[in-house]
């Protein structure tokens, strides 16, 4: 069934990565999964690393990892504001085991309650996340 579409920009500090119409738009905030569809009540929140999808049609379906970020709608339109936004076929398995790996190090090197301990524990979850897209 065909749902009626709205526009949809995903931006990142390198510059737009994804602007044009979709039916829904699919990720997970630091709270939950959201789905947001046309017409969708006005929404700020705070995205997690996560699967992004966007549904252009029931068949075709853009995805990327998605760093953190921010999501707002209003006025039938969404704006995908993230650190960085990878196509899945774009993640390579080498880089993201190194970068757990450093996580992980630096981790057992941090004192507790930290930043460099809050910056490890951000880098390896983000990490396993993009991991487990590339497996998905």
């Amino acid at each position: 069934m065909a749902r009626a579409p709205f526009q949809v920009e995903v931006l990142t500090p390198e510059g737009p990565i994804f602007s044009g119409e979709v039916e829904m738009v699919s990720t997970r905030t630091e709270v939950g999964s959201i789905g947001i569809l046309a017409h969708h009540t006005p929404l700020l929140g705070m995205l997690a690393p996560a699967e992004l999808k966007l549904y252009i049609s029931e068949s075709e379906i853009v995805s990327f990892a998605q760093g953190e970020g921010y999501i707002q709608v209003a006025d039938n339109h969404a704006l995908v504001l993230v650190e960085e936004a990878i196509k899945p076929d774009e993640l390579v398995r080498e880089e993201l085991q190194a970068q757990i790996d450093a996580a992980e190090a630096a981790i057992a090197e941090a004192e507790p309650h930290t930043a460099a301990q809050k910056k490890a524990l951000r880098d390896q979850r983000r990490a396993k996340i993009f991991f487990g897209i590339l497996e998905a």
